[in-house]
């Protein structure tokens, strides 16, 4: 393991933590969409049917565990809490995020490393990761006006969401409420340094380079936050709530 993996996981981390503590103090999960964190909890319990199987070291276990766990949760609170779900925009998050996962699985079973059981899954949890931001994209296109916490939320999942892309460990699912806009725009050159460096890291030391299936998803992945992108940046430097185009 690098040290650009590990600084990707520890942010990951701090960020689960903000999301679970974000939504226990404020009891409300409004602007976030519920797919959106049903389909990430689907990308990493098909990415980790290892996890029984095949050890690594311990560090890679637990993390696992923590990622998995931490997306079911924040579903179970948006589902079956009393209170937290009565903010949940239902009525918004309407996207047939369905049609995602099967398309993601028929692609996962045409273009695969190796044709096997953990492999073809692996392809598509991968596919997934980079679609699942859309509903949470029509969420909050449908509702046009983004409040500052929700806003750094999406743009986070940007950023942070391809760093570990395939190395087994890394999702972002959470909001920094805490940083200011500055702050956003000074990690999105550390983001962008980490994630180039990691994949130039692990091209040449690794002696077979097999994870192009990552790469160009975390390609895609990064094409359907570009809009989103723009519209943040223009919030920014007009200083000004963000308003998505209807």
């Amino acid at each position: 393991m690098n040290i650009f993996r590990l600084a990707g996981d520890m942010t990951h981390l701090m960020s689960i933590l903000v999301l679970l503590l974000k939504i226990y103090a404020t009891k409300s999960c409004s602007g976030i969409s519920l797919k959106t964190q049903e389909l990430y909890a689907l990308v990493f319990l098909t990415r980790y049917l290892d996890l029984f199987t095949d050890f690594v070291s311990v560090y890679n276990t637990v993390m696992k565990v923590v990622f998995i766990v931490s997306s079911l949760a924040i579903v179970w609170c948006m589902r079956v809490d009393r209170v937290v779900r009565r903010s949940y925009d239902k009525e918004l998050d309407t996207f047939r995020h369905y049609f995602l996962i099967a398309a993601c699985f028929a692609l996962a079973l045409i273009l695969n490393e190796k044709f096997t059981f953990q492999e073809v899954f692996w392809a598509f949890s991968i596919y997934l990761e980079a679609v699942a931001i859309l509903p949470q994209l029509v969420l909050l296109q449908r509702s046009g006006n983004v409040d500052n916490l929700t806003g750094q939320y999406v743009f986070f999942l940007g950023l942070f969401g391809e760093l570990n892309r395939g190395n087994g460990i890394g999702k972002p699912i959470c909001l920094l409420a805490a940083l200011k806009i500055p702050a956003l725009l000074n990690d999105i050159i550390a983001y962008r340094s980490l994630y180039i460096l990691n994949w130039i890291y692990r091209y040449l030391t690794e002696p077979r380079f097999t994870r192009w299936i990552a790469c160009f998803s975390g390609i895609i992945q990064t094409a359907l936050y570009a809009d989103f992108f723009y519209y943040y940046f223009l919030s920014w430097k007009n200083n000004a709530k963000l308003q998505l185009p209807a």
